[in-house]
């Protein structure tokens, strides 16, 4: 079964990281996505530029609107995701406990939903 893991933590806690700090993080998180997909458990994932580079796009009665920024304020922002192969939510668990940036925020791992054209159901 298909999960995806996203990672959050708070951007002013990571910018407050050493470069030295960083790089050693960013590597960790090469090294440990490189060893879920060496063992199959991993189908994809990227980090993600900060939250000031997001961009809202709502459609409301017919009408496309644009908003700069994310949806809504949180304390902790969308850093990235991991697309794991898992047996179970148990396995996803222990997988998303390796990845490095749990220590500074969380992830929180939710199943794909495989979408069927056949499907009357919003969630099946």
């Amino acid at each position: 079964m298909k999960y995806l893991a996203m990672v959050y933590y708070q951007e002013a806690a990571m910018a407050a990281l050493s470069q030295d700090q960083w790089d050693a993080l960013n590597r960790e998180c090469q090294a440990c996505g490189d060893g879920l997909r060496e063992a199959g458990q991993m189908i994809g994932g990227e980090a993600l530029l900060p939250v000031a580079s997001a961009t809202t796009v709502r459609v409301r009665d017919g009408k496309v609107t644009v908003t700069d920024g994310p949806f809504s304020e949180t304390k902790e922002q969308l850093a990235g995701f991991y697309l794991l192969e898992a047996r179970d939510l148990n396995e996803a668990i222990q997988l998303a406990g390796r990845i490095p940036p749990a220590r500074y925020g969380c992830v929180e791992i939710r199943p794909v939903r495989e979408l069927k054209a056949e499907s009357n159901s919003h969630y099946s």
